[in-house]
């Protein structure tokens, strides 16, 4: 006598679906464990803001640099025989004077979305972030205020607490100044290597001219000098500043102000 089981076998679809269900559940509590962390994570950087705000210098400390202007003492054909200084060597010039190919090689090489930004950028942050999370330090890309901010107002030091202050005081500059009035302090005030602070005394220092006088070659230069100046310098007794050279010149043709014909001439300029 053939026997036969009254349980019925499970639907296939009954597991297919309990399966799904189990899964959806699974991709909730995920979502949701992300959600809290996410959270937690804006208030403590809320909290932080907070409290790196409470002692931060003031923006108007930018008009007064703590840079001061070297003396200059010229020959009756003004030619400059002599720059008096301390410790730095720099002459405040206005934007005007720095030529336009300066200004473009520096935004291009240094912050081609300078102006557009507030002052930061968020992909710099969380490169700063990741590269913290990794055991790297919290260098990361800065954008052009945030270098000027770093410079005149705060130190090197790598902390997290000077790189938030160096963020709430770049939007804050960001507000107060212009971005023509922004580029011409960073031009002024960013080391270019040696005694050498801003592109006047640069000018001085490597073409022995003044920086209304540069072509595109030198401009291109020196707007990639700051990154690494000791580095780049040609009185290292290396030519790395030949490739840093040829990187500045390529992001001018990338962002449209060079032609790849004027890119190819003054590089050729610079290596002669």
């Amino acid at each position: 006598m053939e026997y036969r089981s009254s349980r019925r076998p499970r639907s296939r679809r009954r597991k297919i679906f309990s399966y799904d269900a189990r899964k959806l559940l699974t991709y909730s509590n995920l979502l949701k464990y992300l959600f809290l962390v996410f959270l937690a994570g804006l208030f403590i950087l809320i909290v932080l803001f907070f409290w790196y705000s409470r002692d931060l210098p003031t923006p108007g400390k930018l008009v007064t640099s703590k840079y001061k202007d070297a003396t200059r003492i010229y020959d009756r054909n003004n030619v400059l025989l002599y720059s008096v200084y301390q410790d730095e060597n720099r002459t405040y010039v206005g934007l005007p004077v720095i030529p336009k190919q300066l200004q473009e090689a520096t935004i291009a090489v240094e912050d081609k979305n300078f102006y557009s930004n507030s002052g930061f950028q968020v992909t710099g942050m969380l490169r700063a972030v990741k590269n913290m999370l990794m055991g790297e330090g919290i260098q990361s890309g800065s954008t052009i205020t945030q270098q000027l901010v770093k410079n005149v107002l705060l130190t090197n030091q790598q902390t997290i607490g000077r790189k938030i202050k160096e963020i709430i005081l770049s939007v804050q500059v960001d507000k107060k100044y212009s971005k023509d009035q922004i580029l011409e302090m960073y031009l002024n005030n960013i080391p270019y290597g040696g005694t050498a602070i801003g592109v006047e005394a640069a000018s001085e220092l490597y073409f022995n001219k003044n920086v209304h006088q540069l072509d595109l070659a030198q401009s291109a230069f020196l707007s990639g000098l700051p990154q690494s100046p000791s580095l780049y310098s040609p009185f290292s007794g290396n030519k790395y500043y030949l490739d840093r050279t040829k990187e500045v010149l390529h992001a001018m043709v990338v962002n449209g102000y060079i032609t790849q014909k004027d890119a190819t001439s003054a590089f050729t300029e610079i290596q002669n």
